[in-house]
C-alpha cells in the first residue's frame, strides 16, 4: 500500500532553493515589522519582501504541483492572505472604538496576536522546508 508521501514526485532542487528564498523574503518582511517602527503583521502584509515573496510563489506555483513543495507554496499563500483578511477584520473593528480611545488597546493588540501567528507560519514552514517535509 502507497502512502500519500510515496506518491510525490522528487522537487527540482532549484525549486527547493527558490522555496527558501521566498520563506527568507517573508521572514525579512516579519524581521523589519519587529525591529522597525512597523508592526510585524503590517510590515508582512505590506512590506515589499512578502509582496515580493507572493509574486514568486505565483509564479512558480505549477512547478511544484505534485511535489513536497506544493504545501509550501500553499502554506505560504495562506499565511499572506490570511495575516491580510485579519490585519482588516481587526482594522475595522478598532476604527469605530478608537472614537472612544479603546481602539488604541484594541488595534495594537490585535496587530500584535497576529505578528505572532506570522512568525509561527513563517518558522514552522521554513522548518519543515529544510528537513524537507510537507507542510
Amino acid at each position: 500500500m502507497n502512502s500519500p508521501a510515496s506518491a510525490l514526485k522528487i522537487a527540482d532542487a532549484s525549486l527547493v532553493s527558490y522555496t527558501h528564498w521566498m520563506y527568507a523574503l517573508h521572514a525579512a518582511s516579519a524581521l523589519i515589522g519587529m525591529f522597525g517602527s512597523a508592526f510585524i503583521a503590517t510590515a508582512f502584509v505590506f512590506g515589499l519582501p512578502s509582496i515580493i515573496a507572493v509574486v514568486m510563489n505565483y509564479i512558480r506555483r505549477g512547478d511544484a504541483r505534485g511535489t513536497h513543495l506544493e504545501s509550501h507554496f500553499t502554506w505560504q499563500l495562506r499565511t499572506f492572505w490570511f495575516a491580510a483578511l485579519w490585519v482588516t477584520v481587526v482594522f475595522l473593528l478598532s476604527l469605530p472604538l478608537f472614537f472612544v480611545l479603546v481602539g488604541f488597546v484594541t488595534f495594537p493588540i490585535g496587530i500584535f496576536i497576529i505578528g505572532v501567528w506570522v512568525i509561527y507560519r513563517v518558522v514552522r514552514g521554513w522548518l519543515k522546508l529544510k528537513d524537507g517535509q510537507p507542510v
